[in-house]
């Protein structure tokens, strides 16, 4: 799994007027959960980009003031209007323990219904998955070579090892669809 160095510095006060100050200096207030107790600490937003904006699930390496917590990325919260990052928290990664992240999904192979006309339609981004961290898949591949137009890939036929993955097993992650073409071309071979 990809890993991504991130440099952050204790805060000294916490509230709601340190918190607004920090965010007016481009830096986002975050918490760190999981150890004997929560460290609060404040990072600049531009670091965020190479986590929170990629298509990819990485462990984060944090670097507070020289010492080094191995973690992943809990929740990030935005403001509603203008999509500003606003909090973050962190959950540390202990070997023996496991934990519970969103994972991407990659498609692979082609798919017959595809080939044939039909439309590709991705439902899910991302699955949540529970393993212990060196587990942790970068992406869950879902195969689609089998997918005809009309069918589904479900939950329940993604193959997986050594993780579980806690969605249920009815939901479709992709579908291919008829197409309006296609529909046309139908009736009209039909008349």
């Amino acid at each position: 799994m990809k890993q991504v160095e991130i440099i952050g510095y204790k805060r000294a006060n916490l509230g709601k007027r340190d918190s607004k100050d920090l965010r007016l200096e481009a830096n986002v207030p975050c918490v760190l959960y999981g150890g004997e107790e929560q460290l609060h600490f404040h990072v600049p937003m531009f670091l965020f980009r190479d986590i929170i904006y990629t298509g990819v699930a990485c462990t984060v390496l944090l670097n507070l003031e020289g010492k080094q917590y191995k973690c992943i990325l809990q929740e990030a919260q935005f403001h509603p209007v203008n999509e500003m990052l606003l909090h973050v928290d962190f959950l540390l990664l202990k070997d023996d323990k496991e934990v519970k992240m969103n994972i991407p999904l990659e498609f692979v192979g082609t798919s017959p219904g595809v080939v044939k006309g039909g439309k590709f339609i991705q439902k899910v981004k991302t699955l949540s998955v529970k393993a212990l961290p060196k587990n942790l898949p970068d992406a869950i591949q879902v195969d689609i070579s089998t997918l005809e137009i009309g069918k589904s890939v479900k939950v329940a036929d993604i193959k997986t090892a050594n993780y579980v993955i806690l969605n249920a097993k009815a939901i479709p992650v992709a579908s291919v669809v008829t197409t309006r073409a296609l529909k046309q071309e139908e009736s009209s071979a039909k008349k």
